[in-house]
């Protein structure tokens, strides 16, 4: 299979908050989310890509690094980085970032001093309203 060359260039900011390699790592797992990065795509050298986004080498092999670690991209030695190959590797992804909005939701209500009641509540306010959408597979 053929790839299409991707572009090596972040967009990354210096006046966010949030770390380079952080930026990196979001970035790179919202495009293969997208599936604007299929399985097996080689990813730009990890110097391609500090020249490209004007970042230090050390910074995208930490990235990588983190990237790996989720799953997200597989290394192999003297070949470079790919995206892994997992068959629900976007859907996995999608419902990590489900979990960490819902953990830090959670812990927002635990703040509010809401109890799980409370919460139910909201959720089931919100669907008798018709602004939450029905989950895929739901009989509602």
């Amino acid at each position: 299979m053929k790839y299409a060359q991707i572009d090596p260039e972040l967009f990354l900011s210096t006046s966010d908050s949030t770390p380079m390699y952080q930026q990196i790592v979001n970035q790179i797992t919202t495009k293969v989310m997208a599936g604007d990065w299929p399985a097996g795509q080689p990813l730009p050298s990890i110097r391609e890509l500090a020249s490209a986004s004007r970042v230090s080498v050390i910074t995208v092999k930490r990235a990588y690094a983190e990237l790996g670690l989720a799953g997200v991209i597989v290394t192999r030695h003297g070949m470079g980085s790919f995206v892994a190959e997992s068959p629900n590797l976007s859907n996995s992804l999608l419902q990590a970032e489900f979990t960490q909005h819902f953990e830090a939701m959670l812990a927002c209500a635990r703040r509010l001093g809401l109890s799980a009641d409370d919460i139910r509540q909201l959720l089931d306010d919100e669907q008798a309203h018709g602004s939450a959408e029905p989950t895929r597979g739901s009989t509602s």
